[in-house]
């Protein structure tokens, strides 16, 4: 019957696809797309099939760490890739491979090595446009945060209506209800590719999420302002806070997962190019915005490691090129995959990628064939969290780096829709050692807070640890979900003398030129009076940008220069250190 269903659905939609579009499509526009849109002709619109109203009662978006039951990929091109992927990932959840020719897929995955019979490798048939499923695919969300799961499907921002279908599906398949915000007053265009949830009500996009719903969208559906935007995301998603970045001028896409993705409640893996290297000043600009103006959902400032983005023959990209990244990577559960290269750059990013991950399983796939194409693994791959999820929600303790205290504090936000029959805290300074436990209490039943503290360890030590949680339906989760092989840790410092009074230093102005939210850094080991001006060249003052005593550390302050004439200026920085000037462009 589901077939049957399918292949009727084809039939209706196929004359409004564009039929000479090739097989493999970009994950950008092809040709065929951009002229079509530079004709203003109609674009083929979603349809309307799933659940249109918003869900009837709270739903919390999944992050990609939390536990999965499956993931969903579309076997159409790139298949030496999508093939290594599933050889990968089957050996961690269910395979779900959507396809239009099960006997060739299967072949095809037989030629490739690709044992499929013995187990969790399962076969869709439904028709589609694109291997693309990050950006048309549907998203997990958990009604009331842990009872059940549900899907919500977003319109794909492009002409591609197969593509557009394949969550009803997709949620047909695993007996799911899929929300879709296909009709107004809720209909919302969102490519899954520019979307990153932390499971705590934080969202993370690009602005293209406003360019694409706004005055000038090209889909044909309702115009919304930004709030009109969140309130849809908050209805159907979850979000009780959406950051949004300026886009990059380069990227093409302007999908987040190409330069940015979230490691955990509080740590960003970032991209980034060397200095001249178009878009480096955007992303540098978009991440001190966030670290200035948002905290994690516990109220800390981001951790954000970088990662640097690998040239293809000495070269980066501009002005819409393709480009290589590591962060466009896919966590299922204990296991990472990973986009590589070549190894004289795959080495870093390995490196950096087990040192913030410690215990996953990091698996590169060679991906220079589909990356010109646009995107990489995380592009090609969608998830399924599992039906019945034991949600452990923590903030990793940070470096101690004063006074060794008499104990360290661990909290844990634990759900389970049958309740929390018990947690334990396991942590140890050796980890070829035996863990010791700590049982965890209940000590703020209204936000399921769970707490214990480690007992002082000497100054010198790392201190590695995790947390266990057991349901009252006898389930039971790690967090880390690789631990005890992984964990969370922290370095008690030894304590040392008070850093002499250093003098503030201005840094690096960016981006500049400038054109609109630009950032001035500050440096300054002790803190002190200070003011920072926009001057003209003739050293008049045209803007107070700050004024007033400096943290200690590094500081960043930010005007706007779209508010400024094209012309340039001086960024003059008044310490009890002296005078400090830096020429801007502002355009």
């Amino acid at each position: 019957m589901k077939n049957h269903f399918y292949t009727i659905l084809f039939l209706l939609l196929a004359p409004m696809a564009l039929r000479s579009q090739g097989d493999p499509l970009p994950r950008g526009f092809s040709p065929e797309e951009l002229l079509w849109l530079s004709e203003n002709k109609p674009v083929p619109g979603a349809a309307a099939f799933g659940i249109t109203d918003p869900p009837p009662v709270p739903v919390r978006a999944m992050a990609e760490w939390e536990e999965m039951q499956a993931m969903v990929i579309t076997w159409r091109s790139y298949k030496p890739i999508l093939a290594q992927i599933v050889q990968v990932v089957k050996e961690e959840v269910r395979v779900v491979i959507i396809n239009s020719n099960l006997a060739a897929c299967q072949s095809e995955l037989d030629g490739y090595g690709v044992d499929w019979q013995t187990g969790n490798v399962e076969f869709l048939q439904a028709p589609s446009n694109s291997i693309w499923i990050r950006d048309y695919g549907a998203n997990p969300v958990y009604l009331n945060g842990v009872d059940s799961l549900a899907l919500v499907d977003w319109i794909y921002n492009r002409p591609r209506p197969l593509d557009d279908i394949v969550p009803d599906a997709v949620g047909e398949y695993f007996g799911l209800p899929v929300y879709s915000t296909t009709e107004a007053p809720y209909d919302l265009t969102h490519p899954g590719g520019n979307n990153f949830s932390d499971g705590m009500g934080t969202n993370f996009s690009s602005k293209l999420v406003l360019d694409e719903n706004g005055v000038n969208n090209q889909w044909g559906t309702s115009n919304h302002t930004e709030e009109g935007v969140d309130s849809i995301m908050r209805r159907f998603y979850g979000i009780d806070r959406y950051v949004k970045f300026t886009n990059l001028p380069y990227d093409g896409i302007h999908h987040i997962d190409m330069h940015m993705k979230l490691l955990n409640e509080t740590t960003l893996l970032v991209g980034e190019y060397p200095e001249g290297v178009p878009d480096r000043a955007q992303i540098e600009a978009n991440i001190q915005y966030l670290l200035d103006n948002f905290t994690t959902p516990f109220g800390t400032p981001y951790r954000v490691i970088r990662i640097p983005m690998p040239p293809e023959n000495g070269i980066y990209p501009s002005f819409g090129a393709p480009l290589r990244t590591y962060v466009n990577s896919f966590i299922v559960n204990k296991t990472v995959l990973l986009p590589t290269y070549e190894e004289q750059y795959d080495t870093t990013a390995l490196r950096i990628w087990h040192e913030a991950m410690p215990g996953y399983n990091i698996v590169g796939i060679n991906c220079n064939s589909i990356i010109p194409a646009g995107g990489a693994i995380h592009c090609i791959v969608k998830e399924v969290g599992v039906q019945d999820p034991l949600l452990i929600q923590h903030h990793p303790l940070e470096d101690i780096t004063g006074a060794n205290p008499p104990a360290y504090e661990v909290n844990a936000w634990i759900r389970h829709r049958t309740g929390i029959v018990g947690v334990t805290l396991f942590y140890t300074t050796d980890t070829v050692a035996t863990y010791q436990s700590l049982d965890m209490s209940l000590v703020e039943p209204d936000s399921n807070r769970w707490s214990a503290s480690i007992p002082q360890q000497p100054e010198g030590s790392t201190v590695y640890y995790y947390i266990h949680a057991e349901s009252n339906s006898g389930k039971q989760v790690v967090r880390p979900l690789v631990a005890p092989e992984g964990y969370f840790k922290f370095f008690i410092h030894p304590l040392t003398a008070a850093k002499e009074a250093q003098p503030a230093l201005l840094g690096k102005v960016f981006p500049n030129p400038a054109s609109a939210l630009t950032c001035i850094p500050v440096e300054t080991a002790t803190g002190g009076q200070a003011d920072i001006e926009i001057s003209d060249l003739l050293g008049r003052k045209v803007e107070t940008v700050f004024s007033g005593k400096l943290p200690a550390g590094t500081s960043r302050h930010y005007f706007r220069a779209d508010g400024l004439a094209a012309g340039v200026y001086q960024v003059v920085l008044r310490s009890e250190s002296g005078v400090q000037a830096q020429k801007i462009m502002v355009k």
